[in-house]
């Protein structure tokens, strides 16, 4: 209840939101979701059935849905080696949670290996009833 009072007096103020802790799950560029996407699991239903789409040979990281939502991207299948993607911030905004990733690319000048890869991030936040949104950052050069 505090931090939403508090995050409603910064906006009232102009000021921007604080970030919501968030905790990381798993990141990397093996997983078996080849679509680009962003997704959302609220309940432990969900987060099975995103793990099984994910990584079924793995075993799926502990989450507290009492307290806790979890919140992925996904960039899809790449060519090469060399591509990834990372959850950056989260936010509450309007009743709402806003999830703001960056997407790395390798350079057009790169030597990457030759292999397929599918860059993912997936992290644990405070749960939250309102709409979900995801925001890409342009990457810093």
């Amino acid at each position: 209840m505090l931090f939403v009072l508090m995050t409603m007096t910064m906006l009232w103020q102009g000021q921007a939101a604080p970030a919501m802790p968030m905790r990381t799950l798993e990141k990397g560029s093996d997983s078996a979701i080849d679509e680009a996407r962003q997704a959302t699991a609220r309940t432990a239903d969900e987060w099975a059935a995103l793990w099984r789409q994910h990584a079924a040979d793995r075993p799926r990281p502990p989450v507290d849905f009492s307290k806790e939502m979890v919140v992925g991207v996904f960039m899809g299948s790449r060519p090469t080696a060399g591509f990834a993607v990372e959850i950056v911030g989260v936010r509450e905004e309007a009743g709402g949670v806003v999830v703001q990733y960056r997407e790395t690319r390798p350079s057009r000048d790169a030597m990457t290996a030759q292999v397929l890869t599918a860059p993912y991030h997936l992290v644990a936040v405070p749960k939250s009833a309102g709409a979900v949104t995801f925001e890409e950052l342009k990457s810093e050069k």
